[in-house]
C-alpha cells in the first residue's frame, strides 16, 4: 500500500510538468529499475541502474566492480542509496537484485607475449619478430583495461641478459584517463624459436600418425634437431619408425611411410593392361608401403611374382616391373577363373 501511495504522489508531481508541454499519456515516464547493466567507468550512477531517472541520472551512488568483473546489488540496497536524492515512484518490476558488469577490453596471455616479442626483436642481438618466442616463469592471467583507453600496454622497465635470454620487465597497463595505469612484473626467457611437431601421446613403432596425435609448438632453436618436422602435413599419415614418448620433438628420421601390406598378409594381385584385367589371391612375402616393390606368392599357381603396393592389401603386377614379364600375365592367367577375372 505504501508503495502504491508513493507511485500516486510521483504521478501527481509529474502531471503538471507534462501538461506544461505534451499532455499525451506517453509523456509520463516512470522511473524503472533495470535488472542488468554494464558501466564503462569506475562509478555507478543512478541513471545506470534506473531508466527515466531524469535529473538524478548523473548522481553517483556506488563504486563499480573491477574492470571485466561482475557484481550484484540487492534491490533494497539500490533503493536505499537512491532515497536521499528524492527520486520517487521507482518501479522495481519484481527485480530482486541488479547485476552490474564493468566493461573492459581483455588482453589475453597471447597479447602480452606478442607485445614482449615485438619489444625484444632486434635488441641485444635477438632475432627478428617472426623468429622469437618467450616463456614465462609463471602462468599468465588475462588483464582487463578500460575500453576507452588510448593505448594498451607499454614496457615501463626492462632488464635482459643477452647471453641467457632471461628477462625481467614491468608492463604498464592503462585503465582510464582518471585512474592512471596499473603495472605487472613478468620474468622469463626470450629465445630464437622454430616450429616443431611434438607428440601429444606416446607412439609405438608402426603407429600411423593422426591429427590428434601431434601438435605444432615453438621451441628453442638450439634444442631442436636440424631435421625436425615443423608442419602437420608432413606428419599426418606417416608411420613411426621407433617408439616416441609424449612431448618429444619429431625428426624426419623418426618417420617412415605407413605399411599398407604386412608380411604374410593375404593380398589381392592385380594385373591390368589395355583390354585385360585379372585379379588373384596372393600372400605377401614382404611388408611394403605405398609404391614399394614387394614379392608376393600366387597361392593358386604357387609361383612368386613382384608387384607394387597400391593400397591396403592390394598389389599391382604390371608387365614393366622387374621380374614381372616372365611371370605375367601367364602366371596369373594359368589359374584365373571366371569368378576372379574379367575383361575391361
Amino acid at each position: 500500500m505504501a508503495r502504491m501511495i508513493t507511485l500516486v504522489l510521483a504521478l501527481a508531481v509529474a502531471m503538471p510538468c507534462a501538461q506544461a508541454g505534451d499532455t499525451t499519456p506517453a509523456a509520463i515516464s516512470i522511473p524503472t529499475l533495470r535488472h542488468a547493466v554494464a558501466v564503462a567507468g569506475p562509478i555507478v550512477r543512478i541513471g545506470d541502474l534506473v531508466a527515466n531517472a531524469g535529473e538524478a541520472a548523473s548522481i553517483p551512488i556506488f563504486r563499480a566492480p573491477d574492470l571485466g568483473q561482475t557484481g550484484t546489488v540487492p534491490t533494497e540496497q539500490v533503493l536505499e542509496a537512491i532515497r536521499p536524492h528524492h527520486l520517487l515512484g521507482i518501479d522495481a518490476r519484481n527485480v530482486n537484485e541488479v547485476v552490474v558488469t564493468r566493461a573492459s577490453r581483455a588482453l589475453a596471455s597471447q597479447d602480452i607475449e606478442a607485445h614482449l616479442v615485438r619489444f625484444f626483436a632486434g635488441k641485444n642481438g635477438f632475432a627478428p619478430t617472426d623468429s622469437l618466442a618467450v616463456t614465462f616463469d609463471r602462468e599468465l592471467r588475462t588483464v582487463h583495461v578500460d575500453p576507452a583507453a588510448a593505448s594498451t600496454m607499454k614496457v615501463a622497465r626492462a632488464h635482459i641478459d643477452a647471453r641467457t635470454g632471461r628477462f625481467d620487465v614491468i608492463l604498464q597497463f592503462p585503465e582510464s584517463g582518471s585512474e592512471g595505469a596499473n603495472t605487472a612484473r613478468y620474468t622469463g626467457i626470450v629465445f630464437a624459436a622454430v616450429n616443431t611437431g611434438v607428440t601429444v601421446r606416446a607412439l609405438a613403432r608402426g603407429d600411423v600418425i593422426k591429427p590428434s596425435d601431434v601438435a605444432i609448438e615453438r621451441r628453442p632453436k638450439g634444442e631442436i634437431a636440424s631435421d625436425a618436422v615443423g608442419d602437420l602435413a608432413s606428419l599426418v599419415g606417416m608411420a613411426v619408425r621407433q617408439t616416441l614418448r609424449a612431448g618429444q620433438s619429431i625428426r624426419r628420421g623418426d618417420l617412415m611411410k605407413a605399411e599398407l601390406v604386412r608380411r604374410n598378409d593375404t593380398v589381392t594381385l592385380v594385373y591390368a593392361v589395355p583390354g585385360i584385367f585379372l585379379t588373384m589371391r596372393g600372400k605377401a612375402l614382404e611388408s611394403g608401403a605405398d609404391g614399394d616393390l614387394i614379392s608376393v606368392l600366387n597361392v593358386q599357381s604357387n609361383r612368386t611374382v613382384q608387384g607394387a603396393v597400391v593400397g591396403p592389401g592390394r598389389v599391382n603386377v604390371a608387365a614393366n616391373l622387374p621380374n614381372a614379364a616372365a611371370s605375367t600375365p601367364n602366371t596369373l592367367a594359368q589359374t584365373a577363373t571366371d569368378s576372379n577375372s574379367r575383361a575391361e
